[in-house]
C-alpha cells in the first residue's frame, strides 16, 4: 500500500505541478497581470470591489491608481465585520475561518481571513509544489515510504458569530486532505491541543517509535522539540531515534542562528528546505539543492507589488510591479490576493537574487530593524554577523534580541544585545569584536556610525541564562505555533520585558 501510494503520489505531483511552475518561470509578468486581472474579476461586485470600481479595471496602471495602499488597520473594519458573519466584504461569499498573527508582546493580533480560495488555491497548492519540486531535486527520495512530523498551533471558535480563529498552521491541518492526514503524525488530536508544553510530551510520546523521514515547521520550535526528544531516550542523535529521517521543511525564521545546532543533530546529513509561508500567504519556496534562493510563486493567488525600503515611510511611496523590480535592492512586499487582502504591506523585506526566474532572499521586516542613528540594521546583517562570530569563537547562540540605547546628555548611542547561547564562547569580549566587526563589514551605514564612536558605541552584550527566552514567551502566552522573539526593535519594549524578567 505505501509503495503504491508514494509512486502514485510522486508521478502525480511530478507530471501535474512541475509543469504548471516552469510556466510561470518562463512567463512570470503575464502570468501575474493576468492573475491580477482574475483577482479583480472575482471580487468585483462585493461590497470593496463596487466601491473602486472594479468592474471596468482591466489593466494594471487603473489597478494602480483606483485601489489604495493598506495596511492592517485599514481593514480592520471590514475584518471585523467579515468575522462577525457578514458576506461579500472584501472576497465574495462568507469567510469561516481566520488566521490570528502571533504578534509579539503587547500587540494586538492580527485576523488575517482564510478564504476557500486561499486555502486551497494558495497554501495547500503551495505546499504541493514544496513536495513536487523536493521530489524532482531527489529522484530517489523514499519520504513517503515513512511519516512526517509536524508542529501546529491551536484554533479556538469565536463563538458569538461561529467563525474560527487560530494560528495558520492549525487551520491548515483541520482541514487537510485526507491523503495528507495518512502521512502526517500525530494525529489531530494531538497537533491542535492548546498547550504548548502538553501537545509536546504528547508528539514525543505518539513519534519516538514511527518511521519519520519528513519534519514540518518553525526551526525554532523544532529545535526545542527535537532536543525534548533526545533528552527524553538519553539520545546523541536524532538518527537513534529515526534513522530513515530525510529532509527538513521549515521557515518563520532564519535557519542561520540555528544551523549548527541542527548539524549536531543530523551528523550534517540532514536535508533542509526552506519555505516562506505566512497568515497572509503561500509566497516562495527553496527549488535548488545548492541554494539558499526562494522561488517566488507567481501563480498562486497572489498578486505582488513592491516598495523600495527607503520608501515605506512617506505618504505616498512610490510602488511598483514585478517588471520594474532591481536586483539586490530591498523592498517591503505588497500583495493582493484571493482571501481579500487589496495592495496589503505585509510587512516583510525581501531582495531579488535572480530575475529569470524570480528568486529572492528574505531580508528583514518593515517594522523590526534599527534604524535609530540612521545606521538602518537589518535582521539580514545581524543573523549573518552571528553566524560568523559563531564559527569564529566556536560558540553557539541560541535565541537574541537587539534594541537601541539611545544618546543621552551628549554621550554617543548604542544596540544593546541580549544573547542566550547554547554554548558560550571563552571570551565574551572577543565575540563582541567580531560580531562589530562583520556588521561595519555588512553595512556601510552601521561602519559610518560606528567611525570613532562619534554616533556609536561599541555593542553591549547581556549574556542571558539557559530558558530566559522561553520564560519571556511563556509569560506572555506566546509558547509554540509561529510565535517568534522580535529579533530588532527601534524601541526598548522588548528588551526592557526581557531585563526585567532578567533582574527578577
Amino acid at each position: 500500500m505505501i509503495n503504491y501510494l508514494s509512486g502514485y503520489l510522486s508521478s502525480f505531483f511530478l507530471k501535474k505541478r512541475i509543469k504548471e511552475i516552469n510556466l510561470f518561470m518562463r512567463y512570470p509578468v503575464d502570468i501575474q497581470y493576468k492573475l491580477m486581472y482574475q483577482l479583480v474579476l472575482s471580487a468585483k461586485n462585493t461590497e470593496f470591489g463596487k466601491k473602486y470600481g472594479f468592474n471596468d479595471i482591466k489593466k494594471y496602471k487603473l489597478f494602480s491608481e483606483r485601489i489604495p495602499i493598506s495596511n492592517y488597520n485599514d481593514l480592520k473594519k471590514n475584518i471585523d465585520r467579515i468575522r462577525k458573519g457578514e458576506k461579500n466584504i472584501l472576497w465574495p461569499g462568507r469567510v469561516k475561518w481566520f488566521a490570528r498573527s502571533s504578534g509579539t508582546t503587547g500587540e494586538k493580533s492580527k485576523y488575517i481571513p482564510i478564504t476557500s480560495s486561499s486555502m486551497y488555491d494558495c497554501h495547500y497548492k503551495a505546499g504541493k509544489d514544496m513536495l513536487s519540486v523536493y521530489i524532482h531535486n531527489n529522484p530517489n527520495t523514499k519520504i513517503f515510504f515513512g511519516k512526517a512530523v509536524r508542529l501546529g498551533g491551536s484554533y479556538s471558535i469565536y463563538k458569538e458569530y461561529k467563525t474560527f480563529y487560530g494560528d495558520l498552521s492549525s487551520i491548515l491541518i483541520k482541514n487537510l486532505p485526507l491523503w495528507i492526514e495518512y502521512i502526517c503524525i500525530p494525529g489531530k488530536k494531538i497537533t491542535l491541543i492548546n498547550s504548548w508544553e502538553k501537545k509536546i510530551y504528547k508528539i514525543i510520546q505518539e513519534t519516538v517509535f514511527k518511521d519519520v523521514r519528513i519534519i514540518l515547521g518553525v526551526c525554532s520550535w523544532l529545535l526545542f522539540f527535537l532536543n525534548k526528544l533526545l533528552s527524553k531516550f538519553n539520545k546523541k542523535n536524532i538518527y537513534e531515534i529515526w534513522p530513515n529521517m530525510e529532509v527538513i521543511f521549515h521557515g518563520g525564521v532564519s535557519l542561520k542562528p540555528y544551523l549548527i545546532q541542527y548539524n549536531k543533530l543530523f551528523n550534517n546529513s540532514v536535508n533542509y528546505c526552506e519555505v516562506y509561508s505566512a497568515s497572509e500567504g503561500f509566497f516562495a519556496i527553496q527549488d535548488q539543492k545548492n541554494s539558499k534562493d526562494l522561488l517566488l510563486l507567481l501563480n498562486h493567488g497572489i498578486f505582488y507589488e513592491f516598495i523600495a525600503i527607503e520608501d515605506i515611510n512617506k505618504s505616498n511611496p512610490k510602488i511598483i510591479p514585478i517588471s520594474d523590480v532591481k536586483l539586490n535592492k530591498n523592498y517591503a512586499i505588497v500583495i493582493s490576493t484571493n482571501s481579500g487582502l487589496w495592495r496589503y504591506i505585509v510587512g516583510d523585506t525581501i531582495k531579488f537574487t535572480n530575475l529569470c526566474p524570480y528568486r529572492i532572499l528574505i531580508s528583514g521586516r518593515t517594522q523590526h530593524y534599527i534604524n535609530s542613528f540612521g545606521e538602518e540594521l537589518i535582521i539580514d546583517n545581524t543573523e549573518e554577523a552571528i553566524k560568523i562570530a559563531c564559527k569564529k569563537t566556536n560558540s553557539i547562540v541560541y535565541e537574541y534580541t537587539v534594541a537601541p540605547i539611545y544618546m543621552d546628555n551628549g554621550k554617543s548611542g548604542s544596540h544593546e544585545w541580549i544573547i542566550e547561547f547554547q554554548k558560550r564562547p571563552n571570551d565574551i569580549q572577543e565575540f563582541r569584536y567580531i560580531l562589530d566587526h562583520e556588521l561595519k563589514k555588512l553595512n556601510s551605514d552601521y561602519e559610518t556610525k560606528r567611525y570613532k564612536n562619534m554616533i556609536l558605541q561599541p555593542p553591549i552584550i547581556n549574556v542571558a541564562r539557559k530558558g530566559l527566552f522561553y520564560d519571556w514567551l511563556k509569560k506572555y502566552n506566546k509558547l509554540g505555533g509561529q510565535n517568534k522573539i522580535p529579533r530588532l526593535s527601534n524601541n526598548r519594549k522588548y528588551i526592557n520585558s526581557i531585563l526585567e524578567l532578567i533582574n527578577n
